[in-house]
Formats: structure tokens, sequence, C-alpha cells
């Protein structure tokens, strides 16, 4: 009986009203009593069974829930034979709970957006040619799979055979299409808009991107800030108190209607409702951007930042370095073996400056690299063919033993005044190759710097383990507060405890792989993510096309959202007060009106958070 009450609700609420018209209509139309009596008084017996039932479920675990305030309510007006008050109260608030649960499932948009571009069923290959179709729970780890034009990528995977355009915007929040080829990695959720692939699958199921990135929001928008845990540990009491304060009036007064009107007016809807629908909606408008909002707690802290420390490559720089500048100083003779042992060792490694020493020797002959030992911040030691082999910036040459010339070191300070980040090879403890290279700034970088200063950012800091004198031309050139260069991991981490001691919020921006210490250690850890593992598990906020332009959009859309919550929960505290007053000061306020205008404050701070929805960076 309570669940057919329950699941039905709504529908109670639609009889309801129209009994209250039917009510209405008999008194101003017909003027018949009798009708006009049983329509109010059936409609208040209706209307207040589910809320009712509300009020006994919060009962059993001990909370005394808003819904006990209007049942009783309803039940006195009901015993002083107020049946008009009673029938319209409790349409009042079905109707409202109607609104307010119709209107937050609006707020939680990107969350079903999300879940609708999930893929449910992959063209499976069962043999050689053959596929056939199977839900998308049915595949595993390396299966092969067709993904067909208009498709969605049903796993991450990468692709085996074929060319297309994938659209990415699930995933990364970009629009654009996307290239794909042979080796090329997918996502699950993107969809293939023109072309055919053959792809293994790498990931499955709640292991994917996408599924994460789902998981991911739903937990944030169902996390409680420390501000709504205060406020509902505040409604715990506040409830009981409003409860105790119409029993006190009624023993007082003797006036039933006023002690119910008291209940009613006193109920914190708004002051409830208010700071969750401004962090979903927050969080909804994150989500379709491309940026992950990991939960309420996040974005509070994060609307308070005043310094930002920024690591170098990837970050500031697009991450894709490339040899600009080049010496050899060893025998001409042995030059091309020399390249050979640079690329033998370079190809173990996922260094992107590895990878540009890669691209730029091209073809060469592979030779075995034993022994090999990484140095943490300074390169790799290994042993070549028999030689002993140091490959990394000057640090580590110095640590090996190896003393420089005042040429080498005079090149060196030209490749740094260039801009170049300096790698250095060493064949049986003699320099014989100095290499710089040197990473492009983001596009548009500086202008992105100037709107993070406009949010409120007073500091603006560099922190990169590429030598200083590289460092200190990207900072003069993006006008940057403060710029340190040769720093460890563990020195960055220290660094930002220094300046969280000296009372600065600090963001720590980085690509969520080599900098996992300072992203968890600062007060918010953002993330380059381009959907990766590491990035998304490690920091609080997630760029996920590693789009540095996103960046004011995050920070705005925080600073707007804890800034919406004030306003609700002073939209919410004002209502009340303003409903108290009116009773003690005035003669028009009743139950009915309290009721109302209780509905709309709800009605008022929902739509409000739902702004948030539409919010955009100036």
């Amino acid at each position: 009986m309570q669940k057919q009450i329950m699941s039905h609700k709504n529908q109670i609420a639609l009889v309801n009203g129209i009994l209250v018209v039917v009510g209405f209509g008999a008194h101003f139309l017909l003027h018949n009593e009798p009708l006009e009596v049983g329509a109010f008084v059936l409609a208040s017996i209706l209307g207040v069974l589910p809320i009712a039932l509300q009020a006994y479920q919060a009962l059993r675990v001990r909370v005394v829930s808003i819904d006990l305030l209007v049942t009783i309510a309803v039940i006195g007006a009901f015993a002083i034979q107020n049946f008009e008050e009673s029938a319209v109260v409790t349409f009042l608030f079905l109707f409202g709970a109607y609104l307010e649960q119709r209107t937050l499932n609006q707020t939680r948009s990107a969350i079903k957006e999300l879940t609708e571009l999930a893929p449910e069923s992959a063209l499976l290959q069962v043999a050689e040619g053959q596929y056939e179709e199977v839900d998308v729970d049915e595949v595993d780890e390396g299966d092969v799979l067709l993904v067909k034009t208009g498709a969605k990528v049903p796993v991450d995977g990468h692709v085996l055979r074929g060319e297309g355009h994938i659209n990415e915007a699930s995933i990364t929040g970009e629009s654009l299409p996307v290239t794909k080829s042979v080796g090329s990695d997918v996502f699950a959720g993107s969809i293939l808009e023109n072309g055919t692939l053959e792809i293994q699958a790498d990931k499955v199921g709640e292991d994917t991107t996408f599924g994460k990135i789902i998981e991911l929001v739903e937990e944030a928008q169902d996390s409680k800030s420390e501000a709504e845990r205060l406020i509902d540990r505040f409604a715990k009491y506040y409830t009981p108190i409003v409860l105790l304060l119409a029993l006190v009036v009624w023993a007082f007064t003797r006036n039933l209607e006023l002690a119910i009107t008291i209940l009613v007016l006193g109920c914190p809807g708004a002051l409830v409702i208010g700071v969750p629908v401004s962090n979903v909606s927050g969080i909804g408008n994150g989500a379709r951007h491309g940026i992950l909002l990991k939960g309420s707690e996040v974005i509070n802290r994060f609307s308070q930042v005043d310094t930002m420390v920024f690591d170098k490559t990837g970050t500031l720089t697009i991450g894709n370095p490339e040899v600009a500048d080049w010496q050899f100083y060893g025998n001409e003779a042995e030059k091309k073996q020399v390249f050979a042992f640079l690329g033998s060792i370079e190809e173990e490694s996922d260094h992107p400056l590895g990878k540009a020493v890669l691209n730029w020797l091209g073809n060469f002959d592979k030779v075995p690299v034993t022994e090999t030992k990484v140095v943490k911040g300074g390169g790799v030691t290994a042993t070549v063919a028999g030689r002993q082999i140091a490959v990394g910036n000057l640090a580590l040459m110095a640590q090996t033993g190896l003393t420089v010339s005042k040429a080498i070191e005079k090149d060196a300070q030209n490749f740094e005044a260039k801009g170049n980040s300096l790698v250095a090879l060493a064949v049986d403890g003699q320099l014989v190759l100095l290499l710089g290279i040197r990473d492009q700034l983001r596009p548009g970088v500086k202008g992105v710097l100037g709107q993070l200063k406009e949010l409120g950012v007073k500091n603006l800091v560099l922190l990169s383990g590429d030598n200083q004198g590289t460092v200190t031309l990207v900072a003069e050139e993006l006008g940057l507060t403060e710029a340190k260069g040769n720093m460890l991991p563990e020195d960055k981490a220290n660094y930002i405890e220094q300046l969280q001691s000296q009372g600065q919020v600090v963001a720590f921006v980085g690509d969520g792989v080599n900098d996992s210490p300072s992203l968890a250690l600062a007060d918010i850890g953002i993330a380059m993510g381009n959907g990766t593992d590491v990035a998304i598990e490690t920091s609080d906020v997630v760029l996920m096309n590693s789009d540095f332009a996103r960046l004011p959009h995050a920070l705005g859309l925080t600073k707007a959202t804890a800034r919406n919550m004030k306003e609700n929960i002073g939209i919410a505290i004002g209502v009340v007060l303003v409903l108290l007053a009116s009773l003690i000061f005035s003669n028009w306020m009743n139950m009915t009106i309290g009721m109302f205008v209780h509905e709309g404050s709800i009605l008022v701070v929902i739509l409000n958070g739902m702004r948030l929805l539409r919010y955009k960076v100036k």
C-alpha cells in the first residue's frame, strides 16, 4: 500500500489539485457548501497520505523532517475544520515537490547526456572477416571490433586497420573531429563521423576513460561540501525546534491555527535544497565543457585560489619539443655510432625530450642496451655495446665525474639563452654531443594567464625541472610572478608547502604523471589530462582535452558557483525571516500564503542555481 501511494505521488497531486479547483468552484460559482466541504475534505485526506508516509519513514530513522511539520499542520487545520487551508497546503506541497524534482533533474542533465552517449552494443570479430553484434558487456580486453561510420566506439582501444574522423566531445568537450589511423588510441563513447575502423579493445566497461568520467561526475554531484554538511546538521536541529516552538505557542495562546501556521512558515526547504542545486549545476556545466570538478568541496577550495603554480612542459608549452640546436665534439668517424648509442637508449625512454631526440635522429642502427639506470632529475646511464654511456643534463655529467670544457660551457649558455633545454651525451667519460631542445608555448597562453589575473589570481609561479635560463625566458615572455628552474619533483612539492605556510591558497597545474606529489599536495591539483588514468585519479580538477584555455572557465565557474550558493542561503533565510515577521506584525499572513511563499522560495533557489548551467567566462 505504501509503495503504491509513493509511486503515484504525482497522480495524487493532480487529483488533489482538481479537487481543490472543484471546491473553490462550488464556493464561488455554485454556492454549494456540501460539495465545497466534500471536495476540500477529500483533497486534504488524499493529499496528506504521501506527505505523512514520508514523515513516518523519516521518523523511523530518527529524523524530524519537513514532511512531519506539514503533516501536523494539515491535521491541525483539519481538526479546526479549516478544510480549505488543509487542502490547499497539501496541494502546494505536493506540486512544489513535483516541480522541485523536475527542475533538479534538469540540473543533472550532464549525467543524463553522458549516460545516453554510453555505447550499448559492439561488432565483435568472431572469425576472420566476420563480425557479430553483441552487447558491449560481452566484449573482453584483446577482442577485435569493427566500428562503422556514425557508430559509437564501444571500448578504449587502438586502431588496427582503417582511417577516419572521430568526434571525442564526450571525452574532451571538444567538438572538432580528430583524425585516427593505424596505431591511434580511441575512446569509448566517441563517435566515428566517417570511415571504418578495426580496433583492438584495451579497456572495457567501467575501466574505460568514458566509464570513469561518468563515475567521477556522478560521485561529484552526489558529494557534499562542508557548507552542505553544516546545513544538514542545522536542519536536523532546526526542524524539531520549529515543532517545539509551535507547541509552546499553542500551550500559551491556545490558538491552534497560529501554531500550525508557524509550522508551515518555519519549513527550511529552500535552505536545504539551495546549496546542493548550486553545486550540481556547477559540476554539470563543467562536465559539458570538458572540465571535471571532483565534488562540492573542490569547488569551494578552487574558488578561493590566489596562487597558481605551473609545470612547463605540456602545460604552458605544447609538450611536443624539437631539437633546435646541436653540436658534436667527438671523432667524426664515430658520429654514426654515437647516434646509434643515443637512439638505442632513448628508445627505452618515455620522456618528451627522448621522443624529440628520436624524431631528430630518424633512422639509426640499434645496438643492445644493458645495465640501464635512471638518475632522478638527471637522465640515464647505461652500457651500450660495452661502452659506458650517460645521457641527460649537465648536472648528470657532473655527477659522473665528467669535466666540461670552457668551449662546451659557452655553447651550453648560448643554447640556454635561446630557451633550449639541454641534453648531453657522454661516451666513456667524454662529452661528445650537446643538444638544444625547444618546446613551443601554447597558442594564446599569455591571454589565458591575463584572464586568471582578472579572476583574482595574484601570483603566477612557474616551477620546472628545466634549466633556469629557459625557465626565466618563458617567465619573462608570459609575465609570470616567479620562476624556478632545475627543480626535482620533491623540490616542487617543498616549494608548494612553503607557499601554503605563507597563507596562500595554491593550485598546481601539471600533466598528472611526473608531478603527482605536487598535484596531491596543492590545495587544488589541476591536470592537463587528455583523458589519461593517472590525471583522472591524482587531481582535483581535470581539463580533459588538455586545453589550457579552459582554465579561466574552470576558475570562473567555481567562483560563480560559490557566489550562487551564498545567494541561495541568503534567499532561504531571508524568506523565513520575512514570513515570521509578517506573522508577528501583520494580520494577513496565514497557512496557505505561508506554504505558497515557502514553495515559491524553493523554486527561486533552484532556478537561481540552474543559471550556472549557462555560465560562460567573460
